[in-house]
């Protein structure tokens, strides 16, 4: 939007200054003129001011490759080119030949070129309030982009960054709980099997030493039984589904369906390929 925007103030830029350069044009074949009649005449210079006047007065209207110049379809502005062509025209058709543009009367020129230089200023002015509609209306259109970012912006945080940092909270606090409770209980079967070992140190009779072996197993059996609740825990805590699961599912059918997806693939934490491009 910023290139297409700046593009657009270029080229209204340039039609108004080449507008603008129509006038310089105007006084200057009136000054050749006048110099051909009294002074020096350099007719090659005045016939070559003559036929850019002419060839720029179409190039505004119709529009130019080389120049980047867009055909003209405001239909104000052609009304008062078509105000102009008869005393373009007429100049053009009084002075294009050498023969005859001494007998041509430097009043009848005068008045045309006084003509054309006050129509002129006119499409100039026009050109001008052209530009800068041209110019609110972008920054209209930036505006409500601006907007309409802001508000996937909000979008983002609300339905997936919070909920993705409400998650990892949960988890968080889930976690200490169960590392917590799995500690202590783990702490108290370890304090129960070293308790036993110091009692079997000291016991002689073999019968309760053989009793106490029997403790000390089912205390074993206990912290296995505590060992597998943890795992259990932790993965019951990782498989929980995930908020934003599918705002990716959607975004990776949309990347599919119009061939967007990478080839390359790589596991993120869900145990899902997701593409990686």
């Amino acid at each position: 939007m910023t290139q297409y925007s700046l593009n657009k103030q270029r080229s209204t830029a340039l039609i108004v200054n080449l507008a603008g350069k129509q006038r310089m044009l105007s006084q200057r074949l009136l000054n050749e003129l006048y110099s051909c009649r009294y002074h020096n005449c350099d007719y090659a210079e005045m016939k070559l001011t003559l036929t850019r006047l002419y060839q720029m007065n179409g190039f505004l209207q119709e529009g130019n490759v080389g120049l980047k110049l867009e055909t003209l379809n405001d239909p104000e502005i052609l009304k008062e080119f078509r105000r102009l062509e008869p005393h373009l025209e007429w100049l053009y058709s009084e002075l294009k030949d050498f023969q005859n543009f001494k007998n041509v009367s430097f009043n009848d020129v005068r008045y045309r070129v006084d003509r054309f230089l006050f129509i002129m200023d006119g499409i100039v002015n026009q050109f001008q309030k052209k530009a800068e509609k041209d110019i609110r209306t972008m920054m209209i259109i930036e505006l409500e982009l601006a907007i309409f970012s802001i508000v996937i912006i909000l979008f983002e945080i609300f339905f997936i960054v919070n909920p993705i940092i409400n998650r990892i909270l949960d988890q968080k606090k889930k976690l200490s709980e169960i590392a917590w409770h799995q500690s202590h209980v783990f702490n108290s079967h370890m304090k129960n099997i070293a308790d036993l070992q110091y009692v079997l140190k000291v016991e002689k009779k073999p019968e309760r030493q053989r009793e106490i072996y029997g403790f000390i197993g089912q205390e074993l059996n206990h912290l296995k039984k505590v060992s597998q609740n943890m795992v259990k825990s932790l993965e019951e805590t990782v498989e929980d589904p995930k908020p934003y699961d599918l705002m990716i599912r959607k975004v990776e059918g949309f990347l599919e369906k119009y061939k967007l997806m990478g080839t390359e693939k790589t596991l993120i934490d869900d145990d899902k390929v997701h593409s990686v491009k």
